[in-house]
């Protein structure tokens, strides 16, 4: 099956939309000003060294020092299987050196990046470690087989004077020499740049910087099922080509660059799955439909029949139901890019051919996910529990943020309960303080309904405590917001 590839950039953003016969799979946004520094290499400039907390702050250009701990610096470890303290950084590092580093760990709120100096580069295929000097296998390739060929594959491809070590990734088990070789160049290129840098540069300089996201789909999307990549945006399209000459050049062939008068995004229908993608109910073609919940803890799938009426009888219909919903679930699962505990709720089956049948079928199409993957059976109580790694962001909380009329509850209290509350706290005000008046400030929903079905409570509540009340419209207050003003 052929997949495209659609990238489309502004200079905001960047989208980039994998669509397989027709239907969009997986959809990435990396936005300019939002952009991780997770994976950049600086050469930092030591600012402080502190030896009762076995650790220093580094200058790397940014507003806040970053943040190095003994841990995390290569040379302090001990190596060869030597069983012994870490060097004490204070014998390693002096205020005002200079120190190659890479960012693992992002800044978050006041606290700065997280530094390391053993530097790793990421291929399509390998994990470039220049400091180490071991080959490791991907655990995800579990046959001890496969590791010890893949281990003597990629040894053979080394260079004599390679001193560096790698780590092989999964996608490299069905890569051909020629693919690993070109991988290996890559890095060693890289890496060699990076050391040119370092010598060349002052301090607090960028010496790498992780691909952008566009330059990413050449290096870890683009597989044999790929068709095509087209890209919106000439300027980056031949940046691409650029990038591809001298990098992987078995891609140039798949790019493309979109011309078309109709946006790339509108063309696929992609912009309407966005929309959809966003939304709690996906339809089915049967007629059926599931409900998407993602909370922070989990994300809950139930499968629903809706109007899907079809089939002999109706575990027949169930189960058809069923392998549909196994497959939209897959898709879901990707394009919304949810991750850790899922918990899968197919409508119940009695049959346990059904069952093995369904659960086959959800594994099946889930192999076919990047992200790591792992599904149990059914449990006593008909559900499925599954796990996915998160990898980044969900599509839900890149491109959104939490309703501030609800804070994400997903429902708001109603005109009458919001009516009710107001009341009460007239009544707490009034034992409290006397006023000439109390004003009620709130949405128009809420005085509608005081000027109508509540307007006998309210003038019964301003008898009783003896004060006159009037109402006031906010346009800007959202339902549940409300003010009582004592005049």
């Amino acid at each position: 099956m052929n997949e495209d590839i659609l990238i489309n950039i502004t200079p905001q953003e960047t989208r980039v939309a994998l669509v397989l016969q027709g239907a969009v799979q997986e959809l990435h946004i990396e936005r300019t000003l939002t952009r991780g520094l997770a994976g950049n290499v600086y050469l930092g400039k030591v600012v402080r060294v502190l030896p009762g907390m076995q650790s220093a702050f580094i200058d790397i250009g940014l507003e806040r020092a970053a943040f190095l701990h003994v841990a995390d610096i290569w040379e302090a470890r001990p190596h060869d299987g030597q069983n012994v303290a870490p060097t004490a950084i204070e014998k390693l590092l002096f205020d005002g050196q200079a120190i190659t580093v890479q960012v693992i760990k992002d800044p978050i709120g006041t606290k700065g990046a997280r530094l390391s100096t053993q530097i790793s580069i990421a291929g399509r295929m390998l994990v470039y470690l220049p400091q180490d000097n071991h080959i490791g296998i991907s655990q995800k390739i579990e046959k001890e087989s496969d590791r010890d060929i893949l281990r003597s594959r990629l040894q053979s491809l080394l260079p004599p004077e390679e001193k560096g070590g790698y780590i092989v990734r999964t996608m490299a088990e069905e890569a051909s020499d020629v693919d690993l070789k070109a991988d290996v160049d890559y890095l060693r290129k890289t890496w060699g740049a990076i050391c040119v840098g370092a010598r060349t540069k002052p301090a607090t300089s960028l010496l790498y910087q992780d691909l952008n996201l566009a330059q990413r789909v050449l290096r870890d999307f683009v597989h044999d099922e790929t068709a095509t990549i087209q890209v919106d945006s000439r300027e980056n399209y031949l940046n691409l080509v650029d990038f591809a000459k001298a990098y992987t050049p078995t891609e140039l062939p798949r790019l493309q660059h979109y011309t078309g008068e109709r946006p790339l995004f509108d063309l696929y229908g992609v912009e309407e799955e966005i929309l959809r993608a966003l939304g709690r109910r996906v339809d089915l073609k049967s007629g059926g439909y599931l409900i998407v919940d993602q909370t922070e803890a989990m994300t809950t799938i139930d499968v629903n029949t809706g109007g899907f009426v079809g089939g002999r009888n109706f575990a027949d219909t169930i189960f058809k139901t069923n392998l549909e919903a196994a497959h939209a679930i897959a898709r879901q699962l990707r394009l919304r890019n949810l991750g850790g505990i899922i918990i899968l709720d197919f409508i119940d089956m009695d049959n346990a051919e059904h069952r093995g049948a369904v659960l086959a079928e959800l594994k099946k199409t889930l192999s076919r996910d990047r992200t790591k993957v792992s599904v149990s059976g059914f449990s006593a109580l008909g559900l499925v529990e599954m796990t996915r790694k998160r990898t980044r962001e969900s599509l839900a909380h890149i491109l959104c943020e939490p309703c501030p009329a609800c804070a994400g509850k997903g429902q708001v209290k109603t005109s009458r309960t919001i009516c009710y509350e107001i009341l009460r706290e007239l009544l707490r005000e009034a034992k409290q303080f006397n006023p000439r008046e109390f004003r009620i400030l709130a949405s128009q929903e809420v005085i509608d309904l005081f000027l109508e079905e509540e307007s006998q409570h309210l003038a019964m509540l301003g008898d009783f405590i003896g004060k006159r009340i009037s109402l006031q419209v906010e346009t800007s207050y959202h339902q549940e917001q409300y003010d009582v003003i004592l005049n």
